[in-house]
Formats: structure tokens, sequence, C-alpha cells
């Protein structure tokens, strides 16, 4: 018998600061978020290919291992937090 998935409940945040802190600490609820949101196609996301210096992945990867993610999830976080913090074109 399986047991039915749980959906991951995210609360209201009162800053940037303490969401921050909460994703930090479920890096699995982030991953099963996009999970399934790719399998139900509901993720609005484009693949794209691009060159990126050797070295550079493989910090990512480092970094991202210590946070217990994949890489190319934790290269998608960075670069949506750049792109965030640079704003609107």
């Amino acid at each position: 018998m399986t047991t039915p998935k749980k959906s991951v409940a995210i609360p209201k945040f009162r800053s940037e600061a303490e969401e921050a802190k909460w994703w930090d600490g479920r890096p699995e609820a982030a991953t099963k978020i996009m999970k399934n949101a790719l399998k139900s196609g509901r993720a609005p996301l484009k693949t794209v290919t691009i060159r990126i210096p050797a070295p550079d992945i493989q910090a990512a990867k480092e970094l991202a291992q210590e946070k217990g993610l994949p890489y190319q999830t934790y290269m998608k976080m960075l670069l949506h937090e750049a792109l965030k913090r640079e704003g609107p074109v």
C-alpha cells in the first residue's frame, strides 16, 4: 500500500530574511515543489544551454552539496536571486 504524498505547507513570512531562513532549512521542500510542478506541467520553464567555466560548476556543486540541493537547482536559485537584486531592466 502506498502512502499519500503530503503537500508542502508554506507559511506566511514577515520578512525576506525569515523566508530565506525557512527555505534554507528545507531544501527538500523546494525540490519537491519543483518536481511536482514539472510533472504536472505547471512549471513555466524553458530549457537553455549556456557555457559555464568548469571551476564555476565545481564550486556550485560543492556549495549545493553543503545545502543538500542538486547543483542545477542551486544554480537556478542563484541566478534568480541575482536577477531579482538587479531589478527590471
